[in-house]
């Protein structure tokens, strides 16, 4: 008797997701609000500076402290998020903001990361901190692909954000996010949740799928693109990105950038000014194996190979299993995509494989992802 068949996708009921900018007379993304048409003034509205008088940063959290939990990450992270203000001359020389988005502090020196979409266009950037300062950005790279950017500014002597990692998260572990909400004077807003979900495949468009994202009920609001998810410890976790938007609104769940992938793209920006993606050059699908009645997701299988491409360089057929990536574990066609958009071009990857049942191991150097891909 044949088995089930494998778990097939539903496009029907899947939320839609809409990317977090705040917009103010110009439409920069879909954000959950604006679908519902909450920032229609047609009329550009000047983001006042924030207007804290001083802001207290801490460097670590310490147990038994008097402060909250939260309180405690707020008193470290806030200070190294910043608001991202797009907008341009209000036709008197004046600075006037029409949209905007949130940043985190990368290096002392004013490198700021941010999402792709809060900057794609913008013609002139300001960044406001916690305690008012404000500079102007300039635009190192962005990334389409993953919806990472750089900004610099001319700065010395800034807190940097501590990086923390997802490797030992677990579903219901603590997710704060730090972001500047519809671009509100005042500073940063801070919401608390859990870590809902891994590894979720979001549309954020027709044409642009993001992979590997974390999911959090911790509250994102517009605006919140482009600041930081933060674990109990005030360590970066992600970089907060899109919100679920059904047809009767926002849904309560939002979506973060691991800060894994966050460091590895920001890193070459600033190296580089732009992003180079590996590339294996394989069409993938699901493959499943049947435990008695039930099917279980046991790798991914080679279904195409892509001429002239390391896949086919290197060894690589058609029938394939892909089983693991330099130890890590593959059950799934999407783990291939997740763990390789961690390897830059050039990298070596020891890629584990069944073939014909008998388990092979091939080094393949990763090309680079052509355009149009």
């Amino acid at each position: 008797m044949a088995g089930p068949e494998p778990p097939r996708r539903h496009r029907g009921s899947l939320i839609l997701t809409g990317i977090v900018a705040a917009v103010f007379g110009a439409v920069l993304g879909l954000g959950g609000a604006a679908m519902l048409g909450a920032f229609d003034d047609p009329e550009p509205v000047a983001l006042p500076p924030t207007t804290t008088p001083e802001v207290v940063q801490i460097t670590e959290i310490v147990p038994g402290t008097e402060l909250t939990p939260a309180s405690a990450v707020a008193l470290k992270v806030v200070p190294s998020v910043v608001t991202v203000e797009i907008g341009g001359d209000n036709g008197s020389g004046a600075f006037a903001a029409f949209g905007s988005g949130s940043g985190v502090v990368l290096t002392a020196d004013g490198a700021i990361a941010t999402n792709h979409h809060v900057v794609d266009g913008a013609t002139e950037l300001r960044v406001v901190f916690q305690d008012g300062r404000i500079f102007e950005a300039s635009i190192v790279g962005s990334d389409r692909l993953t919806d990472l950017a750089v900004l610099q500014i001319d700065a010395q002597g800034l807190t940097p954000i501590e990086l923390g990692s997802t490797g030992d998260l677990l579903i219901g572990d603590s997710a704060i996010a730090v972001g500047s909400p519809l671009g509100l004077s005042g500073g940063a807003s801070l919401t608390v949740g859990v870590v809902s979900a891994f590894n979720r495949e979001v549309a954020v468009s027709r044409e642009q799928l993001l992979y590997g994202m974390l999911q959090t009920d911790a509250p994102i609001t517009n605006g919140s693109s482009g600041g930081a998810l933060v674990d109990r410890e005030g360590k970066l976790i992600g970089i907060t990105t899109a919100i679920g938007v059904s047809e009767t609104g926002p849904e309560g769940i939002g979506f973060a950038i691991p800060v894994e992938l966050v460091t590895r793209i920001t890193d070459e920006l600033i190296e580089r000014g732009d992003v180079r993606h590996a590339f294996l050059g394989v069409g993938l699908e699901n493959v499943f194996d049947n435990e008695g009645p039930a099917l279980v997701p046991a790798g991914a299988g080679v279904e195409r190979i892509e001429p002239g491409t390391s896949a086919e360089l290197f060894g690589l057929e058609v029938g394939d299993r892909i089983a693991g990536l330099d130890d890590i574990r593959v059950h799934t066609s999407q783990d291939v995509i997740n763990t390789l958009r961690l390897y830059r071009v050039g990298d070596l990857v020891s890629v584990e494989i069944i073939r014909d049942g008998v388990p092979i191991t091939i080094d393949i150097e990763l090309g680079e992802r052509p355009d149009g891909i």
